[in-house]
Protein backbone atom coordinates (compact mmCIF):
# COMPACT_ATOMS: atom_id res chain seq x y z
CA UNK A 1 0.00 0.00 0.00
CA UNK A 2 1.15 3.54 -0.70
CA UNK A 3 -0.19 6.98 -0.05
CA UNK A 4 -1.95 8.84 -2.86
CA UNK A 5 -2.22 12.57 -3.56
CA UNK A 6 -5.62 13.72 -4.85
CA UNK A 7 -7.08 16.85 -6.45
CA UNK A 8 -7.21 18.77 -3.18
CA UNK A 9 -3.45 19.31 -3.45
CA UNK A 10 -2.41 22.96 -3.46
CA UNK A 11 1.22 22.12 -4.24
CA UNK A 12 2.66 23.83 -1.16
CA UNK A 13 5.41 21.16 -1.00
CA UNK A 14 5.10 20.71 2.77
CA UNK A 15 4.45 17.01 2.25
CA UNK A 16 7.53 16.65 0.03
CA UNK A 17 9.70 18.19 2.74
CA UNK A 18 8.35 15.69 5.30
CA UNK A 19 8.67 12.58 3.10
CA UNK A 20 11.12 10.10 4.65
CA UNK A 21 12.17 8.65 1.28
CA UNK A 22 11.82 11.51 -1.22
CA UNK A 23 8.97 9.60 -2.86
CA UNK A 24 7.05 12.82 -3.55
CA UNK A 25 7.67 14.76 -6.74
CA UNK A 26 8.18 17.26 -8.01
CA UNK A 27 10.14 19.05 -5.33
CA UNK A 28 9.72 22.82 -5.09
CA UNK A 29 13.19 23.26 -6.58
CA UNK A 30 12.52 21.07 -9.64
CA UNK A 31 12.40 22.87 -12.97
CA UNK A 32 9.08 21.24 -13.91
CA UNK A 33 7.34 22.04 -10.59
CA UNK A 34 5.31 24.83 -12.17
CA UNK A 35 4.15 22.63 -15.04
CA UNK A 36 2.04 20.26 -12.94
CA UNK A 37 -1.13 20.91 -10.98
CA UNK A 38 -0.19 18.82 -7.94
CA UNK A 39 2.54 16.70 -6.41
CA UNK A 40 2.61 12.92 -6.79
CA UNK A 41 3.74 9.99 -4.64
CA UNK A 42 5.81 7.23 -6.21
CA UNK A 43 4.13 4.02 -5.02
CA UNK A 44 7.36 2.06 -5.48
CA UNK A 45 9.27 4.35 -3.11
CA UNK A 46 6.58 5.15 -0.55
CA UNK A 47 7.22 3.36 2.75
CA UNK A 48 3.76 4.13 4.16
CA UNK A 49 5.06 6.23 7.04
CA UNK A 50 2.16 8.69 6.79
CA UNK A 51 4.32 11.79 7.32
CA UNK A 52 2.91 13.38 4.17
CA UNK A 53 -0.73 12.88 5.14
CA UNK A 54 -0.09 14.16 8.65
CA UNK A 55 1.18 17.53 7.40
CA UNK A 56 -1.26 18.03 4.51
CA UNK A 57 -3.48 20.93 5.57
CA UNK A 58 -5.80 20.28 2.61
CA UNK A 59 -6.39 16.61 3.51
CA UNK A 60 -5.48 15.72 -0.07
CA UNK A 61 -3.37 12.67 0.79
CA UNK A 62 -4.86 9.28 1.62
CA UNK A 63 -3.57 5.81 2.31
CA UNK A 64 -4.53 3.83 -0.78
CA UNK A 65 -6.81 1.59 1.28
CA UNK A 66 -8.64 4.66 2.65
CA UNK A 67 -9.04 6.48 -0.65
CA UNK A 68 -12.64 7.59 -1.27
CA UNK A 69 -14.22 5.74 -4.20
CA UNK A 70 -14.66 8.92 -6.21
CA UNK A 71 -10.90 9.52 -6.03
CA UNK A 72 -9.76 6.00 -6.98
CA UNK A 73 -8.44 7.19 -10.34
CA UNK A 74 -5.70 9.13 -8.51
CA UNK A 75 -3.89 5.85 -7.80
CA UNK A 76 -3.08 5.54 -11.49
CA UNK A 77 -2.48 9.27 -11.89
CA UNK A 78 0.21 9.17 -9.19
CA UNK A 79 1.79 6.02 -10.65
CA UNK A 80 1.76 7.40 -14.21
CA UNK A 81 3.74 10.50 -13.21
CA UNK A 82 6.76 8.28 -12.51
CA UNK A 83 6.62 6.20 -15.69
Amino acid sequence: MAYVVTDGCTKDFVCAAECATAAIAPQASDANAGAVSQVYINPDECIDCGNCANVCAQNAIFAEDDLPADKAHFVEKNRAYFQ
